[in-house]
């Protein structure tokens, strides 16, 4: 018998809600967990009536990381075929978590209890992060003899700093709710679980209020000057509004303002 699906998906209006659905096994991640992933996510990047997505998980934890039962079979042998393989399921499973960050709607993540190893690669590739007050956070790999290799050691240094990101990923420690909203990590920390899917889904709706094409330009514009330097971040915006701003979006903007009403936005 197949296993069940990694995910699944509930949809509120205009919000995506991509559900880690193994709890039995602590939404540990899979071999077939990646591509799930990745897959939901170019999905709902196509769907239009998605403006924001929210990954949340069901269970005692959000994720205990990789299934190293399933991936045992990878992180054994010397054999230069197998080194081949190791690699290039590496860099396969890397574009999964990249996909966080390439969807161009927001990509919120409601986390609670355990967030270890790869949750933290998938988590550091999303918009913004919020968490419940039990949650507690690891670079666990360097505790089992793995660099980690999904994107934490990329990511995490321009979220937390990289003196901090360096003292958990060498250190492998633990790190709470209350560090995490210190470091920056995390932009909010809840009292329990109802209440951070509550937050989670009143940012999603926040955001899916604004102007869709806006949104997503902001996003674009963001990773851009992060990964090019600000003059060629300014250039790109630049580029970017002369292109976007005659739209109807704007129009809508500015009556509203008129009128003394709230916008209907269209993505157009």
């Amino acid at each position: 018998m197949a296993d069940a699906p990694s995910f699944r998906i509930d949809r509120e209006g205009h919000v995506a809600w991509l559900v880690l659905n193994r709890p039995e096994k602590r939404n540990t991640m899979g071999i077939a967990f990646f591509g799930e992933f990745s897959g939901h996510l170019r999905a709902l990047d196509k769907d239009p009536e998605v403006r924001v997505v929210v990954i949340r998980a069901e269970g005692k934890s959000f994720t205990a990381g990789l299934d190293l039962v399933e991936a045992g079979a990878l992180l054994q042998g010397t054999g230069a075929d197998q080194r081949e393989l190791l690699r290039r399921t590496v860099l396969e499973v890397q574009e999964s978590m990249t996909a966080a960050e390439q969807c161009s709607k927001p990509v919120i993540a409601a986390i609670h209890s355990h967030c270890i190893g790869g949750g933290i690669d998938l988590t550091a590739a999303c918009d913004i992060r919020i968490c419940s007050g039990d949650a507690v956070f690891s670079v666990r790999e360097t505790k089992i003899a793995i660099i980690a290799d999904l994107g934490t050691l990329q990511r995490l240094p321009s979220l937390v700093g990289h003196g901090r990101a360096r003292e958990l990923a060498l250190t492998g420690r633990d790190w709470n709710a209350r560090e995490a909203l210190e470091m920056g990590f995390v932009t909010k920390v809840l009292p329990d679980q109802d209440a951070l899917f509550a937050e989670a889904k009143r940012l999603a709706e926040e955001i899916a209020d604004n102007a869709p094409l806006t949104v997503q330009g902001v996003k674009d514009v963001m990773l851009h000057a992060r990964d090019n330097g600000v003059p060629s971040g300014l250039r790109y915006v630049a580029q970017k509004n002369a292109a976007q701003l005659p739209g109807e979006d704007l129009a809508e903007a500015v009556t509203a303002f008129m009128q003394k009403r709230k916008p209907v936005f269209k993505g157009k």
